[in-house]
């Protein structure tokens, strides 16, 4: 299989964040464009809106189990079931390897942010943090869990 993992890190290395970086480098196996893809993963950054409460590479993975188990019926209880021990599973694999799922945690922080504004992307902003071990390592688990796949032509499917 050819991995997206590096591309995952690059995507965040160029400036994306965190949950955008994990999502968009996969939304495209399940037919959504780039550009929804980094819109509907934008505010999960940060630990949700920079809040630093649940990682955004954490949660760009329950967003991929979404999309590939996700529930559409209220009604279907077991298909939410589904859903939430895949979400589970998978954030256990990233706390086992972690430490936390908690982006304030992760980063060695005390609580919220005060300011929404994110911080200016220099090298030292990312020599700085575990960010980018941190979009790998939920690359990884989403390639482990959604069963990723690549086609005859080297391009990646969900099986």
């Amino acid at each position: 299989m050819q991995s997206r993992v590096e591309k995952a890190v690059e995507t965040f290395e160029s400036g994306y964040g965190c949950a955008q970086s994990v999502f968009a480098t996969y939304a495209d196996l399940f037919g959504m464009d780039a550009e929804t893809a980094l819109k509907l993963s934008s505010p999960m950054g940060g630990g949700i809106g920079r809040m630093r409460e649940v990682c955004g590479a954490v949660s760009a993975m329950a967003l991929l189990a979404g999309l590939k188990e996700g529930n559409t019926n209220p009604s279907d209880e077991e298909g939410r079931e589904r859903i939430y021990l895949l979400v589970r599973e998978m954030s256990r694999r990233f706390r086992e390897r972690n430490g936390t799922i908690l982006c304030r945690e992760l980063l060695g922080l005390d609580g919220m942010e005060q300011s929404a504004k994110p911080g200016k992307r220099t090298k030292e902003y990312y020599a700085g943090r575990p960010c980018s071990r941190l979009v790998a390592c939920a690359a990884e688990i989403v390639e482990e869990m959604l069963a990723i796949a690549p086609l005859q032509n080297g391009e990646n499917v969900i099986e």
